[in-house]
């Protein structure tokens, strides 16, 4: 490759040519359906589940064998992974559901590839 930088140190003001590309289009068919974001669902579940251990935990009297903090702890760590299951379990119905009203169409693929282009070696220069 040619240096753009001048026997003066300036640079040169020819622009670099860019490299020669290839294009490759291809056309086929494609699915499309909404499908749902299954952390959202599982994330939902983790906050239900966390009211409803608070809800449930504290609604009953304090036990003297357990403070609050641990029985919140113990019973959170069930409805919790319950509550997230769930909301993995719905997710999951929805995008099997969504699957029946899924569509084919026709998509155009254009894939672009530089070609490289090989320098002549040094011994070829000179000759």
């Amino acid at each position: 490759m040619p240096s753009r930088v001048r026997d003066n140190g300036g640079v040169s003001e020819q622009p670099e040519q860019p490299a020669p590309r290839e294009t490759v289009d291809t056309v086929g068919a494609v699915t499309v359906r909404r499908a749902p974001k299954f952390y959202r669902f599982m994330a939902a579940g983790a906050v239900a589940g966390v009211i409803i251990t608070l809800i449930v935990t504290l609604s009953f009297p304090e036990q003297n064998d357990f403070s609050v903090l641990q029985v919140v702890g113990f019973t959170g760590i069930f409805v919790v992974a319950i509550c997230v299951a769930l909301g993995a379990l719905v997710a999951l119905v929805l995008d099997r559901a969504s699957r029946k009203r899924s569509r084919t169409v026709r998509a155009e693929r254009i894939e672009e590839h530089e070609v490289v282009v090989a320098e002549p070696a040094d011994d070829e220069k000179k000759a």
